[in-house]
């Protein structure tokens, strides 16, 4: 694998001049993939997620760096949902004109997902779990990204107000329209997910997987249950923030570097969660990283890949090198029962 972190795709160039890629032809030699649930589909075990750095306002030859390095190295899954970018559809836009110029000849390779559920246009049918909403919301996914089709929908969050049966519901319509192969759940309790599995399972459309948030430093999936539930439902996993936005990387060891996500006091990271007692416990597990042989990034995807409980990481890039950093996690999975004591002395402390 390591002859392939600092290249770059191949490309052959068209008649009109216009270079083409052409994916690595040992994509598949080294990514681990998991299979989800019961389902006959494996994902790979680190998958991209397009939730930041795909919109307008990132250059658009680095978006398409990013994804063909992904899929060169074996990273088949690429998840999105209605409202990424920013703007919200900015992501999903910037996937479908890659999946034109790039990966067109390669779409039965790829697991797309997206989602819907939260806000995307004014007025009552713009966001939750309606029926109204979710099949409108899919109809413009499927539009932005110029398919017929995604390999897995989600539910991106439970509606307290609106009946289950409906939102499930709809998931199940989509397949039925063909509109989507499988459906997930995303940020649904331990409780939601077991009464989704169950509606689901009556209407004949198995709940394929759940997406929750899920790092060394936010273990609710294990502490509230859900992990368990997953096991006994045989559904799959796959994790969102690994990192942490970013905590969870060596950028923040030093202070607070002035491009970085914490000082634009993103809603997803601000300053006032840089303490310096966070400060110090993350040096501990960046010097714990070290003795692997790993960086704090990779340490942190491996760790919540231990085990092989969760199918997929989902893992964000502002370059193919990031990524390419991320994947390197993939090759060594494994903890002694003397660095997870450790880790968990500093992250419980």
């Amino acid at each position: 694998m390591d002859r392939w972190f600092d290249g770059t795709a191949k490309t052959c160039a068209n008649p009109s001049g216009v270079a083409l890629y052409t994916a690595h032809p040992d994509r598949y030699a080294d990514m681990p993939y998991r299979r989800t649930g019961r389902s006959g589909l494996k994902l790979p075990a680190l998958s991209l997620g397009l939730w930041h750095n795909f919109g307008p306002d990132r250059p658009a030859e680095t978006q398409r760096a990013i994804l063909r390095r992904a899929f060169d190295l074996g990273v088949t899954h690429f998840d999105l949902a209605n409202n990424y970018g920013p703007p919200p559809g900015a992501a999903e836009t910037a996937l479908g004109e890659a999946l034109r110029t790039d990966f067109a000849r390669y779409r039965d390779e790829l697991v797309i997902s997206t989602k819907a559920g939260y806000l995307m246009w004014p007025g009552p049918y713009g966001e939750w779990g309606s029926r109204k909403y979710l099949l409108s919301s899919l109809d413009q996914s499927l539009s932005r990204m110029g398919l017929d089709y995604v390999d897995i929908f989600y539910s991106h969050r439970f509606d307290p107000e609106t009946p289950l049966e409906e939102t499930m519901g709809a998931l199940h319509s989509a397949v039925q329209q063909g509109k989507a192969l499988y459906v997930g759940v995303s940020n649904y309790s331990a409780e939601q997910t077991r009464e989704a599995a169950r509606i689901l399972g009556e209407l004949g459309t198995p709940l394929l997987i759940n997406q929750p948030r899920y790092s060394m430093l936010d273990r609710r999936p294990e502490d509230q249950g859900l992990m368990d539930a997953l096991d006994e439902l045989q559904v799959g996993s796959i994790a969102y923030s690994p990192l942490e936005q970013g905590l969870l990387t060596a950028r923040y060891l030093d202070g607070i570097p002035e491009d970085s996500r914490a000082a634009s006091d993103s809603p997803f990271l601000n300053t006032d969660a840089l303490t310096e007692d966070l400060v110090g416990r993350l040096r501990t597990l960046n010097g714990i990283a070290a003795s692997r042989g790993q960086t704090l990034a990779q340490m942190a995807l491996s760790w919540v890949l231990r085990g092989g409980r969760l199918t997929s990481a989902l893992v964000g890039a502002s370059s193919p090198e990031q990524l390419a950093d991320s994947v390197a996690a993939t090759r060594n999975l494994d903890f002694s029962d003397d660095e997870l004591a450790r880790i968990d002395a500093v992250v419980k402390q």
